[in-house]
Protein backbone atom coordinates (compact mmCIF):
# COMPACT_ATOMS: atom_id res chain seq x y z
CA UNK A 1 0.00 0.00 0.00
CA UNK A 2 1.32 3.72 -1.21
CA UNK A 3 1.71 5.81 1.67
CA UNK A 4 -0.70 8.13 0.26
CA UNK A 5 -3.17 5.35 0.63
CA UNK A 6 -2.05 4.68 4.11
CA UNK A 7 -2.75 8.41 4.25
CA UNK A 8 -5.95 8.67 3.12
CA UNK A 9 -7.45 5.25 5.37
CA UNK A 10 -5.72 7.22 8.60
CA UNK A 11 -7.63 10.74 7.60
CA UNK A 12 -10.87 8.82 7.04
CA UNK A 13 -10.68 6.26 10.39
CA UNK A 14 -8.76 8.37 13.04
CA UNK A 15 -11.32 11.31 12.98
CA UNK A 16 -14.69 9.96 13.12
CA UNK A 17 -16.02 11.59 16.31
CA UNK A 18 -14.53 15.47 14.97
CA UNK A 19 -17.23 14.48 12.10
CA UNK A 20 -19.89 13.66 14.66
CA UNK A 21 -19.53 15.98 17.45
CA UNK A 22 -19.80 18.97 14.83
CA UNK A 23 -22.95 17.33 13.46
CA UNK A 24 -24.43 17.18 16.70
CA UNK A 25 -23.41 20.66 17.39
CA UNK A 26 -25.28 22.13 13.95
CA UNK A 27 -28.18 19.87 15.09
CA UNK A 28 -28.44 21.70 17.94
CA UNK A 29 -28.22 25.67 16.59
CA UNK A 30 -30.90 24.04 14.24
CA UNK A 31 -33.13 22.62 17.32
CA UNK A 32 -32.33 25.99 19.24
CA UNK A 33 -33.50 28.12 15.81
CA UNK A 34 -36.31 25.98 15.49
CA UNK A 35 -37.55 26.26 18.93
CA UNK A 36 -37.29 29.76 18.75
CA UNK A 37 -39.41 30.62 15.46
CA UNK A 38 -42.52 30.67 15.41
CA UNK A 39 -46.07 32.98 15.46
CA UNK A 40 -44.19 34.30 18.30
CA UNK A 41 -41.08 35.14 18.04
CA UNK A 42 -39.23 34.05 21.49
CA UNK A 43 -35.07 35.66 21.41
CA UNK A 44 -32.54 32.34 21.21
CA UNK A 45 -30.70 33.21 24.55
CA UNK A 46 -34.39 33.03 26.15
CA UNK A 47 -35.06 29.98 24.33
CA UNK A 48 -31.10 28.20 25.50
CA UNK A 49 -31.98 29.91 29.49
CA UNK A 50 -36.03 28.05 29.69
CA UNK A 51 -34.33 24.97 28.11
CA UNK A 52 -31.35 24.38 30.54
CA UNK A 53 -32.91 25.93 33.70
CA UNK A 54 -35.60 22.99 32.76
CA UNK A 55 -33.23 20.45 32.64
CA UNK A 56 -32.31 21.44 35.97
CA UNK A 57 -28.59 22.60 34.01
CA UNK A 58 -28.46 25.56 36.06
CA UNK A 59 -31.28 27.75 37.67
CA UNK A 60 -32.73 30.89 35.99
CA UNK A 61 -31.45 34.38 36.15
CA UNK A 62 -33.55 36.77 34.16
CA UNK A 63 -37.08 37.51 34.02
CA UNK A 64 -38.82 35.35 31.58
CA UNK A 65 -42.79 35.59 30.53
CA UNK A 66 -44.40 32.43 32.06
CA UNK A 67 -46.16 32.80 28.30
CA UNK A 68 -42.42 31.98 26.73
CA UNK A 69 -42.36 28.97 29.05
CA UNK A 70 -45.27 27.10 28.15
CA UNK A 71 -44.84 27.82 24.66
CA UNK A 72 -41.54 26.87 24.49
CA UNK A 73 -41.39 23.74 27.28
CA UNK A 74 -45.10 22.38 26.23
CA UNK A 75 -45.59 23.29 22.42
CA UNK A 76 -42.22 23.90 20.83
CA UNK A 77 -39.37 21.41 22.06
CA UNK A 78 -41.41 18.64 22.58
CA UNK A 79 -42.09 18.65 18.53
CA UNK A 80 -38.87 19.42 17.68
CA UNK A 81 -37.24 16.67 20.06
CA UNK A 82 -39.69 13.85 18.37
CA UNK A 83 -38.90 15.69 14.84
CA UNK A 84 -34.78 14.39 15.59
CA UNK A 85 -35.73 11.08 16.97
CA UNK A 86 -37.71 10.46 13.75
CA UNK A 87 -34.92 12.34 11.69
CA UNK A 88 -32.75 9.96 13.37
CA UNK A 89 -34.38 7.03 13.14
CA UNK A 90 -35.07 7.35 9.43
CA UNK A 91 -31.44 8.55 8.41
CA UNK A 92 -29.87 5.34 10.08
CA UNK A 93 -32.50 3.02 9.03
CA UNK A 94 -32.63 4.66 5.61
CA UNK A 95 -28.25 4.03 5.57
CA UNK A 96 -28.84 0.35 6.61
CA UNK A 97 -30.90 -0.55 3.63
CA UNK A 98 -28.65 1.00 1.37
CA UNK A 99 -25.80 -1.01 2.81
CA UNK A 100 -27.73 -3.96 3.45
CA UNK A 101 -29.13 -4.23 -0.37
CA UNK A 102 -25.98 -2.87 -1.77
CA UNK A 103 -28.40 -0.13 -3.42
CA UNK A 104 -28.27 3.43 -3.22
CA UNK A 105 -31.42 4.05 -4.41
CA UNK A 106 -33.13 1.36 -1.20
CA UNK A 107 -35.05 3.46 1.50
CA UNK A 108 -37.71 2.32 3.66
CA UNK A 109 -40.24 4.07 1.99
CA UNK A 110 -39.11 2.54 -1.50
CA UNK A 111 -39.09 -1.14 -0.59
CA UNK A 112 -42.86 -1.24 1.55
CA UNK A 113 -41.50 -0.75 5.13
CA UNK A 114 -43.47 2.42 5.54
CA UNK A 115 -46.73 1.00 3.73
CA UNK A 116 -46.77 -1.74 6.04
CA UNK A 117 -46.01 0.48 9.09
CA UNK A 118 -48.91 2.85 7.80
CA UNK A 119 -51.19 -0.16 7.93
CA UNK A 120 -50.38 -1.66 10.96
CA UNK A 121 -50.81 1.80 12.90
CA UNK A 122 -54.15 2.29 10.43
CA UNK A 123 -55.36 -0.35 12.22
CA UNK A 124 -54.68 0.74 14.98
CA UNK A 125 -56.36 3.73 14.77
CA UNK A 126 -59.42 2.30 13.41
CA UNK A 127 -60.25 -0.83 15.22
CA UNK A 128 -60.47 1.23 18.63
CA UNK A 129 -57.52 -0.57 20.21
CA UNK A 130 -55.97 1.87 22.82
CA UNK A 131 -52.72 3.34 21.64
CA UNK A 132 -51.43 2.86 25.08
CA UNK A 133 -51.44 0.59 28.58
CA UNK A 134 -49.39 2.11 31.23
CA UNK A 135 -46.23 3.11 29.43
CA UNK A 136 -46.49 0.26 26.94
CA UNK A 137 -48.06 1.85 23.46
CA UNK A 138 -49.63 -0.86 20.86
CA UNK A 139 -48.99 1.77 18.06
CA UNK A 140 -45.36 1.13 17.52
CA UNK A 141 -45.87 -2.22 18.18
CA UNK A 142 -48.39 -2.34 15.21
CA UNK A 143 -46.64 -0.71 13.15
CA UNK A 144 -43.33 -2.86 13.90
CA UNK A 145 -45.49 -5.63 12.58
CA UNK A 146 -46.50 -3.65 9.54
CA UNK A 147 -43.39 -3.05 8.51
CA UNK A 148 -41.91 -6.15 8.88
CA UNK A 149 -43.90 -8.56 6.94
CA UNK A 150 -43.46 -6.01 4.31
CA UNK A 151 -39.81 -5.98 4.26
CA UNK A 152 -39.51 -9.56 4.73
CA UNK A 153 -42.33 -10.24 1.50
CA UNK A 154 -39.94 -7.87 -0.33
CA UNK A 155 -36.90 -9.57 0.27
CA UNK A 156 -38.18 -12.71 -0.22
CA UNK A 157 -39.43 -12.03 -3.74
CA UNK A 158 -35.97 -10.52 -4.42
CA UNK A 159 -34.32 -14.07 -3.32
CA UNK A 160 -36.67 -15.87 -5.43
CA UNK A 161 -36.32 -13.91 -8.83
CA UNK A 162 -32.56 -14.75 -8.04
CA UNK A 163 -30.79 -11.67 -7.26
CA UNK A 164 -31.52 -8.42 -4.61
CA UNK A 165 -30.48 -5.83 -7.06
CA UNK A 166 -32.40 -2.26 -7.57
CA UNK A 167 -35.16 -3.35 -9.90
CA UNK A 168 -36.13 -6.11 -8.23
CA UNK A 169 -36.20 -4.72 -5.21
CA UNK A 170 -37.71 -1.53 -6.21
CA UNK A 171 -40.85 -3.75 -8.15
CA UNK A 172 -41.49 -5.83 -5.20
CA UNK A 173 -41.50 -3.31 -2.71
CA UNK A 174 -43.35 -0.91 -4.89
CA UNK A 175 -46.06 -3.71 -5.40
CA UNK A 176 -46.23 -4.47 -1.53
CA UNK A 177 -46.78 -0.63 -0.80
CA UNK A 178 -49.11 0.18 -3.35
CA UNK A 179 -51.18 -3.38 -1.55
CA UNK A 180 -51.06 -2.09 2.11
CA UNK A 181 -51.75 1.63 0.97
CA UNK A 182 -54.87 -0.45 -0.85
CA UNK A 183 -55.69 -2.32 2.24
CA UNK A 184 -55.25 1.05 4.35
CA UNK A 185 -57.84 2.91 1.61
CA UNK A 186 -60.32 -0.08 2.16
CA UNK A 187 -60.00 0.41 5.88
CA UNK A 188 -60.60 4.38 5.71
CA UNK A 189 -63.21 3.74 3.61
CA UNK A 190 -65.06 1.18 5.60
CA UNK A 191 -64.87 3.19 8.18
CA UNK A 192 -66.51 6.55 10.74
CA UNK A 193 -66.43 9.21 8.63
CA UNK A 194 -64.73 11.44 10.77
CA UNK A 195 -61.12 10.57 9.25
CA UNK A 196 -59.23 13.36 10.11
CA UNK A 197 -56.94 12.60 12.46
CA UNK A 198 -56.14 9.88 10.27
CA UNK A 199 -55.84 11.64 6.85
CA UNK A 200 -53.48 14.10 9.05
CA UNK A 201 -51.48 11.11 10.45
CA UNK A 202 -50.56 9.45 6.94
CA UNK A 203 -49.73 13.49 5.43
CA UNK A 204 -46.91 13.13 7.88
CA UNK A 205 -46.04 15.89 10.86
CA UNK A 206 -45.87 16.99 14.45
CA UNK A 207 -48.41 19.14 15.21
CA UNK A 208 -49.84 16.36 18.18
CA UNK A 209 -46.36 15.85 19.61
CA UNK A 210 -46.20 15.49 23.05
CA UNK A 211 -43.52 14.64 25.41
CA UNK A 212 -45.00 11.13 26.13
CA UNK A 213 -43.94 10.63 22.64
CA UNK A 214 -40.33 11.17 22.23
CA UNK A 215 -40.64 9.01 25.72
CA UNK A 216 -42.31 5.91 23.97
CA UNK A 217 -40.00 6.19 20.69
CA UNK A 218 -36.63 6.47 22.74
CA UNK A 219 -36.51 2.48 24.03
CA UNK A 220 -37.25 1.42 20.39
CA UNK A 221 -34.87 3.30 18.67
CA UNK A 222 -32.27 2.92 21.36
CA UNK A 223 -32.92 -1.10 20.77
CA UNK A 224 -32.08 -0.63 16.88
CA UNK A 225 -29.28 1.42 17.10
CA UNK A 226 -27.12 -0.39 19.33
CA UNK A 227 -27.74 -3.95 16.72
CA UNK A 228 -27.09 -1.40 13.87
CA UNK A 229 -24.03 0.15 15.17
CA UNK A 230 -22.81 -3.14 16.38
CA UNK A 231 -23.00 -4.23 13.26
CA UNK A 232 -21.22 -1.66 11.21
CA UNK A 233 -17.81 -3.08 10.64
CA UNK A 234 -19.87 -6.17 9.59
CA UNK A 235 -21.89 -3.79 6.99
CA UNK A 236 -18.51 -3.22 5.71
CA UNK A 237 -17.46 -6.22 5.03
CA UNK A 238 -21.32 -6.80 3.87
CA UNK A 239 -20.55 -4.22 0.30
CA UNK A 240 -17.91 -7.55 -1.25
CA UNK A 241 -19.27 -10.30 -2.63
CA UNK A 242 -21.26 -12.82 0.23
CA UNK A 243 -18.58 -15.35 -0.80
CA UNK A 244 -15.98 -13.08 0.32
CA UNK A 245 -17.65 -12.08 3.69
CA UNK A 246 -18.29 -15.77 4.48
CA UNK A 247 -14.72 -16.33 4.37
CA UNK A 248 -14.08 -13.34 6.69
CA UNK A 249 -15.74 -15.53 9.47
CA UNK A 250 -18.99 -13.05 8.91
CA UNK A 251 -22.54 -14.80 9.26
CA UNK A 252 -23.76 -12.89 6.31
CA UNK A 253 -27.90 -14.79 6.48
CA UNK A 254 -27.26 -13.83 10.13
CA UNK A 255 -26.42 -9.92 9.59
CA UNK A 256 -29.28 -9.88 7.08
CA UNK A 257 -31.83 -10.41 9.84
CA UNK A 258 -30.51 -8.65 12.27
CA UNK A 259 -29.93 -5.57 10.29
CA UNK A 260 -33.65 -5.80 8.74
CA UNK A 261 -35.12 -5.88 11.87
CA UNK A 262 -33.39 -3.32 13.58
CA UNK A 263 -34.07 -0.96 10.70
CA UNK A 264 -37.23 -2.01 10.45
CA UNK A 265 -38.05 -1.18 14.15
CA UNK A 266 -36.66 2.31 13.73
CA UNK A 267 -38.90 2.72 10.07
CA UNK A 268 -41.70 1.38 11.86
CA UNK A 269 -41.94 3.34 15.66
CA UNK A 270 -40.81 6.81 13.76
CA UNK A 271 -43.66 6.23 11.30
CA UNK A 272 -46.23 5.18 13.97
CA UNK A 273 -45.50 8.69 15.69
CA UNK A 274 -44.99 11.04 12.55
CA UNK A 275 -46.69 9.29 9.63
CA UNK A 276 -45.42 9.42 6.49
CA UNK A 277 -42.68 11.73 5.72
CA UNK A 278 -40.93 10.30 3.19
CA UNK A 279 -36.86 10.76 1.75
CA UNK A 280 -35.05 11.33 4.83
CA UNK A 281 -34.09 8.03 4.79
CA UNK A 282 -32.99 8.75 0.91
CA UNK A 283 -31.13 12.11 1.47
CA UNK A 284 -29.53 11.96 4.44
CA UNK A 285 -27.11 8.94 3.94
CA UNK A 286 -26.04 10.21 0.60
CA UNK A 287 -25.16 13.38 1.97
CA UNK A 288 -23.14 11.72 4.53
CA UNK A 289 -21.27 9.57 1.86
CA UNK A 290 -20.82 12.11 -0.47
CA UNK A 291 -19.26 14.13 2.29
CA UNK A 292 -17.64 11.83 4.51
CA UNK A 293 -16.83 8.72 2.34
CA UNK A 294 -17.81 5.20 2.66
CA UNK A 295 -16.97 3.67 5.53
CA UNK A 296 -20.53 2.77 7.58
CA UNK A 297 -18.57 3.08 11.19
CA UNK A 298 -18.80 6.31 10.45
CA UNK A 299 -22.36 6.82 7.94
CA UNK A 300 -24.54 5.28 10.60
CA UNK A 301 -24.22 7.79 13.16
CA UNK A 302 -23.92 10.88 10.82
CA UNK A 303 -26.83 9.92 8.95
CA UNK A 304 -28.85 9.70 11.97
CA UNK A 305 -27.41 13.27 12.84
CA UNK A 306 -27.82 14.46 9.25
CA UNK A 307 -31.78 12.98 8.64
CA UNK A 308 -32.76 14.66 12.65
CA UNK A 309 -31.19 18.07 11.14
CA UNK A 310 -32.91 17.98 8.13
CA UNK A 311 -36.46 16.90 9.47
CA UNK A 312 -36.11 19.68 12.34
CA UNK A 313 -35.23 22.32 9.08
CA UNK A 314 -38.40 20.86 7.62
CA UNK A 315 -40.57 20.67 10.23
CA UNK A 316 -39.51 24.59 10.45
CA UNK A 317 -40.27 25.14 7.09
CA UNK A 318 -43.69 23.37 7.47
CA UNK A 319 -45.29 25.58 9.98
CA UNK A 320 -43.76 28.63 8.72
CA UNK A 321 -43.44 29.30 4.87
CA UNK A 322 -47.61 29.93 4.82
CA UNK A 323 -48.06 30.69 8.20
CA UNK A 324 -50.44 30.44 10.19
CA UNK A 325 -51.62 27.60 7.83
CA UNK A 326 -49.41 24.70 8.68
CA UNK A 327 -48.37 22.13 5.74
CA UNK A 328 -47.40 18.19 6.53
CA UNK A 329 -43.55 17.90 6.88
CA UNK A 330 -44.06 15.01 4.14
CA UNK A 331 -45.26 17.73 1.51
CA UNK A 332 -41.36 19.69 2.45
CA UNK A 333 -39.65 16.24 2.77
CA UNK A 334 -40.91 15.25 -0.80
CA UNK A 335 -40.05 18.84 -2.51
CA UNK A 336 -36.69 18.78 -1.29
CA UNK A 337 -36.31 14.60 -1.71
CA UNK A 338 -38.19 13.88 -5.00
CA UNK A 339 -35.19 15.87 -7.18
CA UNK A 340 -32.87 14.69 -5.27
CA UNK A 341 -34.23 10.97 -5.96
CA UNK A 342 -34.46 12.03 -9.92
CA UNK A 343 -30.41 13.42 -9.71
CA UNK A 344 -29.74 9.86 -7.89
CA UNK A 345 -31.42 7.96 -10.79
CA UNK A 346 -29.43 10.23 -13.60
CA UNK A 347 -26.19 9.70 -11.89
CA UNK A 348 -26.89 5.83 -11.93
CA UNK A 349 -27.83 5.88 -15.57
CA UNK A 350 -24.93 7.81 -16.57
CA UNK A 351 -22.43 5.28 -14.56
CA UNK A 352 -24.27 2.12 -15.65
CA UNK A 353 -23.65 4.20 -19.64
CA UNK A 354 -19.81 4.77 -18.83
CA UNK A 355 -19.38 1.09 -17.73
CA UNK A 356 -18.75 1.65 -13.64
Amino acid sequence: MSDNSTRELVSIYKYPWTHIITGIFIAFICTVVAVAIGSVYIPVTSVITIIFSKLDVFQQQEQISSSWHTIIWNIRFPRVVLALLVGASLGISGATYQGLFKNPLADPYLIGVASGASLGATIVFLTGVPFTYGYFSFLPLASFCGGLAAVCLAYLISIKSGDTQLSTLLLAGIAIGAFATAITGILMLSSDPDLRPLLSWLMGGFIRAQWSHSILIIPYMTIGIIFILGYSRVLNTMQLEEYYSESLGVDVEKAKRVLIISATLMTAVAVSFSGLIGFVGLVAPHVVRLLWGTDYRTILPLSGIAGATFLVIADLAARTVVSPVELPVGIITALVGSPFFVYLLLKAKRRAGNGY
